[in-house]
């Protein structure tokens, strides 16, 4: 399968596995909703300011970022998946969250917004899932203001561990499990081709210099990751980025892995009865570069 036909599927079954998830999303475990939390308190926007959520979902930073700009703010939230804009439409409405505007959206389209539209452009765990990331985030560039900041969350890759699994469960994915899944699907072939760039720091931070982006901060704090079983866990585990594991795998070895990982949880479960698995985040800052400012110089 060439890299289009590729790109296409992959985000085609990304668009379904979080239509289908969006009920059960960001529930059962914490996790997605202390993540958005946190990247909300490091870009810390004004009272008044004017927020772009990428990929939303139910609402883990879009919630936050609301309550900081305030009713003369205005935080806009788009999702490729349908299902997703209607659970933060119902949290939004629930919260009486009125400075909220929610849209369906593929975040790699031409976006439908002016240029310097928002003052903060942020995403937490989504931009990973965009094939053409470098482009994307050229646009998001474009849409900021003067003195406009981008703010996006991501696992700690790397090229031997499967994604969005934290260690030492990655482990746990053997060469067993993984003769099941094609080639092209097969866990460091998903960060060759689309997260190499998020791997190494500098080029990272390279990547955002030639999409427009400077002063670039990469910190990588730990989430508590908490469950209350192992079981919970693996049913969470279904709502998010994994899901696309457990899709490619036949039901015998999905079975033998499902009994691994809730055996190794519930190994750890603590005297209060929950588990509790520190997970790295990768948070990146960036601020729109002084020639996307004065609306000069080259981005690439």
């Amino acid at each position: 399968m060439d890299a289009t036909s590729f790109a296409a599927s992959f985000k085609s079954r990304v668009t379904d596995v979080f239509n289908d998830a969006a009920p059960r999303y960001d529930r059962g475990v914490e996790f997605f909703t202390p993540m958005g939390a946190r990247l909300v308190e490091l870009v810390a926007p004004r009272a008044g300011g004017r927020v772009l959520d990428i990929g939303c979902g139910r609402g883990a930073c879009l919630v936050p970022a609301a309550t900081a700009v305030g009713a003369a703010g205005r935080v806009v939230g788009i999702d490729i998946a349908p299902a997703m804009i209607d659970e933060a439409r119902r949290e939004t409405e629930r919260l009486g969250l009125g400075n909220v505007e929610l849209m369906v959206m593929d975040a790699e389209d031409d976006p439908l917004f002016a240029p310097g539209s928002f003052d903060y452009v942020i995403g937490s765990y989504s931009i990973i899932f965009l094939p053409d990331s470098f482009a994307a985030l050229t646009r998001f560039g474009k849409l900021l203001a003067s003195g406009g900041k981008l703010a996006f969350t991501s696992p700690v890759f790397s090229y031997d561990t499967f994604p969005f699994l934290p260690e030492p469960f990655g482990q746990i994915i053997t060469d067993e499990f993984l003769q099941h899944i094609e080639e092209e699907w097969q866990p460091h072939r998903i960060v060759e081709r689309y997260y190499s760039w998020l791997v190494d720091r500098e080029m990272l931070s390279a990547t955002l210099g030639a999409a427009g982006f400077d002063n670039v901060v990469i910190l990588d704090e730990p989430v508590q990751m908490v469950s209350g079983s192992g079981h919970d866990w693996v049913a969470w585990s279904r709502t998010q980025g994994m899901r696309l594991l457990w899709n490619n795998l036949p039901e015998q070895p999905r079975r033998e892995l499902e009994k691994s990982i809730i055996t190794e949880l519930d190994s750890r479960r603590t005297a209060d009865g929950l588990i509790t698995v520190e997970t790295p985040v990768r948070y990146v800052l960036a601020d729109v570069a002084s020639h996307r400012r004065t609306g000069t110089g080259k981005t690439r």
